[in-house]
């Protein structure tokens, strides 16, 4: 185990869920560069290693597991790998998460809705759990927790209700671990991410199905102002937090959206 006393001559120790991929391998790649200890969670280990590979900075390590987070049992692994590893947690940066096929709300069935919900926001909810009992006992105490929660969380496209669904309920999620957490010195606070190049993303650029019903291709950004920008709200001394930032593609059709 790392001393826990390391940490001051970093930037600490950061947990990135879905870090094998997209938005979580950016941040993830991000906070390494600017001196954070990681833990890389997701499902895909060979994912995860390719992260870990394109790290390009020496001096603090970076820490692939293998997790699902929608499930109690590996999250508590991953947690109980990274305090085994670390000895304390200063930030996670809950990002994993899924959608279901885009097709008409009646035509979705349970196990679709259900998987969504799972990972996006149960897995969201564990992970934000057991972060908020490492923050509450370690020493000094306290840490910092950023929700992925997407421009969906304030308008959907069309045909997307469980991932509409979860990401509004993140909101609320934040809101209560900011609350929750503030007499342990828990920062908790959102980001809202709008159009971001990433493999997800990459058919918005082809064409997206628009509220009148045409299909239209949308602009899109580079994920490095995604990862910049939770670089830098992880970078704030505890005494301050960005309660929620939105960045997006300025040209996306999200203002007026519907």
């Amino acid at each position: 185990m790392v001393d826990q006393n390391t940490h001051a001559n970093q930037r600490g120790v950061a947990m990135v869920t879905g870090a094998g991929s997209g938005i979580g391998r950016a941040v993830a790649l991000s906070l390494h560069a600017a001196g954070y200890s990681v833990v890389l969670a997701g499902r895909n280990k060979t994912r995860l290693e390719e992260t870990a590979a394109l790290a390009d900075r020496v001096g603090t390590p970076m820490l692939p597991v293998t997790a699902d987070v929608s499930q109690p049992d590996s999250v508590d692994q991953l947690f109980g790998k990274s305090h085994a590893t670390f000895g304390r947690l200063d930030l996670l940066f809950n990002n994993a998460g899924i959608s279901a096929p885009s097709i008409p709300i009646d035509e979705l069935t349970y196990a679709q809705w259900n998987e969504v919900v799972n990972v996006n926001l149960t897995g969201a909810f564990l992970c934000a759990q057991r972060a908020i009992r490492m923050m509450k006992s370690q020493l000094p105490r306290g840490g910092r927790i950023i929700n992925n929660g997407s421009i969906s969380a304030h308008a959907p496209r069309p045909h997307s209700a469980p991932y509409t669904a979860t990401k509004h309920a993140i909101t609320g999620l934040t809101r209560s671990i900011s609350l929750d957490g503030r007499a342990f010195n828990i920062a908790c606070g959102q980001i809202d991410i709008g159009n971001a190049q990433t493999e997800m993303m990459g058919k918005i650029e082809k064409g997206a199905l628009q509220p009148d019903g045409e299909t239209r291709p949308e602009p899109t950004m580079d994920v490095k102002h995604v990862a910049d920008a939770v670089l830098y709200m992880a970078g704030l001394p505890l005494e301050a937090n960005v309660q929620f930032l939105t960045v997006m593609a300025t040209k996306m059709p999200f203002i007026g959206r519907g």
